[in-house]
């Protein structure tokens, strides 16, 4: 039997500038907890520090609260930039974060998106990648470390000297790591070669090293040629970006109330294919229709996102768990609705929770014919007997 997929939600977030950022806030972690209470399995927060649209700049500290809040999610970090931080810094931080959610975090890494937020602190670039690569190649040498076991390492921006974690992870042997992935081939050779998970954030733009058709294969030669074991497509994520209604003609609506703005944003910050840019002087539903006919979104009804997800796992070959994107582009309380539509009609349907309750009123309908006739032959045969006893006395 195939193992079943796994669902999340990745909130960067994105809240467009002229709201309350205590209200997006208290947003995020809200549609959290419907998260937890609907049944997904993970949620993931990123780490931003300009631009004034994705808000959270610590996604620990978010995590720590959420935790407080819900019960069974699993929580993660989309991902923690490691040039802005001292690895040793990092590790203290999931350790303590591992403790006090009992092993429900998750710690995904990257280089940093945001190139104005590398240039107010002075960071090339060109330079992010080779950072990331030596701070977690640091990072999980701590993780791994025997127990009497001191690591230094000494690198043009920062250095450990006889460093060693004072405490043990919760979970063993740590936290599961993952590295993402998005345009460049980067992420997929460090998870293959560091023998890390995979967390795929090119929202299923084709083409490119950092596209679902491509990126698996990367993984596997980069494995091979550290000599680890062939890395399992269980532990690969996809991004992807869905919103749901009851008919497509709602979703498209729906989606008028902020999806243009979420374009805009990704145009200016320089990523143009998730702009998905289209023609201007549309109205807002013009704009939503061209957008969604790029191909690469989901917007209509549960049925669709089936179709939409079963692309996704043909184009490639696998994954074990899918990220729906968190966006503003319905209200709250559409999203919401769109939330509960993928968790009751969507998850059921790769979890594979559909099978048995249809086999099972399947084969009850078709007994039913001679199961009930056995029943009314009780019925009566107990009728006859009650009536007969109360003849006799």
């Amino acid at each position: 039997m195939a193992r079943p997929l796994n669902f999340g939600v990745f909130i960067t977030p994105f809240h467009p500038v002229g709201q309350s950022p205590t209200l997006a806030l208290e947003y995020d972690l809200e549609r959290t907890v419907a998260l937890d209470r609907l049944g997904y399995d993970e949620v993931w927060f990123g780490e931003h520090h300009s631009g004034g649209y994705e808000l959270i700049a610590s996604p620990e500290v978010f995590i720590a609260a959420a935790a407080e809040r819900t019960r069974h999610v699993r929580l993660g970090t989309g991902v923690v930039s490691l040039p802005y931080h001292h690895p040793l810094m990092v590790a203290d931080r999931w350790v303590l974060l591992d403790h006090i959610t009992r092993g429900r975090v998750m710690f995904g890494a990257g280089p940093g998106a945001l190139p104005s937020d590398a240039y107010m602190m002075g960071i090339d670039p060109v330079n992010q990648r080779p950072m990331m690569q030596e701070a977690l190649e640091a990072i999980l040498a701590l993780l791994r470390a025997a127990p009497d076991e001191r690591i230094s390492r000494e690198t043009d921006w920062f250095t450990l000297r006889d460093a060693q974690l004072h405490i043990r992870p919760y979970t063993w042997p740590y936290p599961e790591i993952s590295t993402a992935a998005m345009i460049s081939p980067s992420g997929p050779r460090l998870a293959g070669s560091l023998g890390t998970s995979l967390l795929s954030l090119s929202m299923s733009v084709p083409g490119g090293y950092a596209a679902v058709e491509n990126t698996w294969d990367v993984v596997v030669q980069q494995a091979a040629k550290a000599g680890r074991p062939e890395p399992d497509r269980a532990n690969w994520r996809v991004l992807g970006i869905v919103h749901l209604a009851d008919t497509r003609e709602q979703a498209l609506q729906d989606c008028t109330y902020g999806l243009q703005d979420f374009a805009n944003y990704f145009g200016a910050a320089g990523f143009v294919p998730l702009a998905n840019e289209v023609a201007g002087g549309q109205s807002p539903r013009e704009f939503v229709e061209a957008y969604a006919e790029k191909g690469n979104c989901c917007i209509g009804t549960p049925g669709d996102a089936i179709v939409y997800l079963s692309d996704l796992l043909e184009r490639s070959g696998g994954f074990g768990t899918f990220l729906m994107l968190g966006h503003d582009w319905a209200s709250p309380q559409a999203t919401y609705h769109s939330y509960e539509l993928f968790a009751r009609e969507v998850i059921p349907h790769f979890k594979g929770q559909l099978t048995a309750p249809r086999a099972s009123h399947d084969w009850a309908k078709q007994m039913r014919g001679q199961l009930l006739g056995r029943a009314g032959e009780a019925i009566v045969k107990a009728i006859g007997e009650h009536t007969s006893e109360q003849e006799q006395r």
